[in-house]
C-alpha cells in the first residue's frame, strides 16, 4: 500500500517516542515518574464539572453541535478576553471554538498556505506547529531561539528570498519549551514586521495565566487591537485543568476566523455541548482555582530548581509555564535523545529531549512539573544517581 508523501515528516514525534521509551521501562519493571508531558495533574474546578453534569440528562445536548449552537461559549470567550486584555472582540465573527488549540494551530496552515509557501516557525517550538505546515504541503523556515537573544527570534535574520515566499509566522509566548516570556514591545515589533511583509501572524497562547513574577504576559491582540493580520489561540487545558476535555478557541482577524471555520467544517463539528457549558462556567465563574494552579506550579518550580541545584545542575528559574528548560551536562551536550531514553530506562524518570522540539533544542531537556514537590525531589535523586553512574 502506498501512502501520501506528506506523512513522511510526521513519522517521529517527541511525545510518541518518549511514550515508547516509557513503555519499555515499565515492561522492565521501572516505576515511572513522568515529567515528559505537560498535562496538568490538578483537578478540574468543581463548578466546571457541575455544569457538565447538569448537561448530561438534557437530551437537547446530545446531538451534533454546529457553529450557531456555540454562541454562549463564543460570547463567554469574547467577554473573558475583553476583561483580561482590554481588546474588543465580536463573538459572531472573531471567535471560533476549537477541539483544543492544537486543532487550530494544525489546521490553520490549510487555510493560509498554498503548496510550497513558507511558514516561519520558532526553533525550538511545539511539534504541532510544524505538523500542520507539512500537512498543507508548505515549507518551513525555522527562526532559532538562542539564550543570548532571550529565546526570541531575530526577524532581521530571515533571508529575503524566504520572506518573498512566506505567508505566515507562528509565535508562542510564554514559550514551550524554553519558558521565555515576550513583552508587548516585542509583539508590536512582530506586528509591524508582518504588516510590512504581508504575513499572517499566529500566536499560540496556552500559558496566558501560568506566570509567577512580573507583569502578566501580553496578548498578541494588544499589539494588533484592530486584528489586521493576527489570530490567537487559547486553550482551557492549562488555566482550568481541562486538558482531557479538549476545549479551546481562536480569536482574531475575521477573515482568518472564517477561513479556519471552513477547514473545520470539512473535518468535524464541535465538542459535546455539555463540555462547552463547562467551559462557559470556567471562563465566567470564580477564577480562584486559576490562582491555586499558579501557586501550586510556583511551589513545584522552587522545589525542583532547589533540588537540581543541590546536585550541581544549575538549571534556570523560569518566570512562567509549567516547565524547566535545562541545558544538559557536558557529557550529554549533543545527545538529548540518548539522555532521555537512557534516563527513563535506567531510573524510570521520563523527560522530553530538546531535539524533539527542533534543531536548536539539541543540548537541552524539558522537565514538566506535573507532580507534587516530594515526587519531583525523588525524581531529582534518581537523576543524580544516573549522572553519577554515567560519569
Amino acid at each position: 500500500m502506498q501512502l501520501a508523501d506528506r506523512l513522511q515528516p510526521l513519522r517521529t514525534n517527541v511525545f510518541a517516542d518518549m511514550d515508547q521509551a516509557k513503555a519499555r521501562a515499565r515492561a522492565a519493571g521501572q516505576s515511572i515518574i513522568d515529567l515528559s508531558l505537560g498535562s496538568s495533574d490538578l483537578p478540574t474546578p468543581p463548578h466546571v464539572l457541575e455544569a457538565i453534569e447538569r448537561s448530561l440528562p438534557d437530551p437537547s445536548t446530545h446531538g451534533y453541535l454546529l457553529f450557531h449552537g456555540t454562541q454562549a461559549f463564543r460570547q463567554a470567550a469574547a467577554q473573558w478576553y475583553t476583561q483580561k486584555f482590554g481588546v474588543a472582540v465580536d463573538p459572531e465573527t472573531e471567535v471560533l471554538p476549537l477541539i483544543g488549540s492544537q486543532e487550530g494551530t494544525a489546521h490553520l496552515p490549510l487555510a493560509v498556505l498554498n503548496p510550497g509557501d513558507f511558514a516561519l516557525l520558532l526553533d525550538p517550538g511545539y511539534p504541532s506547529h510544524a505538523g500542520g505546515v507539512y500537512l498543507a504541503n508548505g515549507q518551513i523556515y525555522t527562526m532559532p531561539l538562542l539564550p543570548e537573544n532571550h529565546f526570541l527570534p531575530v526577524f532581521q535574520d530571515i533571508p529575503t528570498p524566504v520572506l518573498a515566499q512566506s505567508r505566515m509566522m507562528v509565535l508562542s509566548y510564554p514559550h514551550n519549551p524554553t519558558t521565555a516570556v515576550a513583552s508587548l514591545a516585542f509583539f508590536q515589533q512582530a506586528v509591524d514586521f508582518c504588516q510590512q511583509h504581508n504575513l499572517v501572524l499566529v500566536h499560540d497562547f496556552p500559558y496566558a495565566d501560568l506566570y509567577f513574577e512580573g507583569e502578566a504576559p501580553p496578548s498578541l491582540l494588544q499589539a494588533d487591537p484592530d486584528k489586521t493580520l493576527s489570530i490567537e489561540f487559547f486553550t482551557l487545558s492549562k488555566s482550568y485543568n481541562m486538558g482531557g476535555f479538549r476545549v479551546g478557541y481562536a480569536i482574531g482577524n475575521s477573515t482568518l476566523i472564517q477561513a479556519l471555520r471552513q477547514v473545520k467544517a470539512a473535518v468535524d463539528f464541535n465538542q459535546y455541548r455539555g463540555i462547552l457549558n463547562g467551559a462557559v462556567a470556567a471562563l465566567m465563574g470564580s477564577q480562584a482555582t486559576v490562582q491555586t494552579a499558579v501557586t501550586t506550579f510556583r511551589q513545584r518550580r522552587d522545589a525542583f530548581v532547589n533540588a537540581m541545584h543541590s546536585i550541581g545542575w544549575q538549571v534556570p528559574v523560569p518566570s512562567a509555564t509549567m516547565y524547566i528548560w535545562a541545558k544538559l551536562p557536558a557529557a550529554w551536550a549533543m545527545n538529548s535523545i540518548g539522555f532521555a531514553t537512557q534516563l527513563v530506562e535506567q531510573t524510570g524518570v521520563a523527560v522530553s529531549p530538546g531535539a524533539g522540539f527542533g534543531k536548536a533544542g539539541e543540548g537541552y531537556v524539558r522537565f514538566a512539573l506535573v507532580h507534587d514537590p516530594a515526587v519531583l525531589e525523588m525524581a531529582v535523586t534518581r537523576i543524580a544517581q544516573f549522572l553519577q553512574a554515567s560519569a
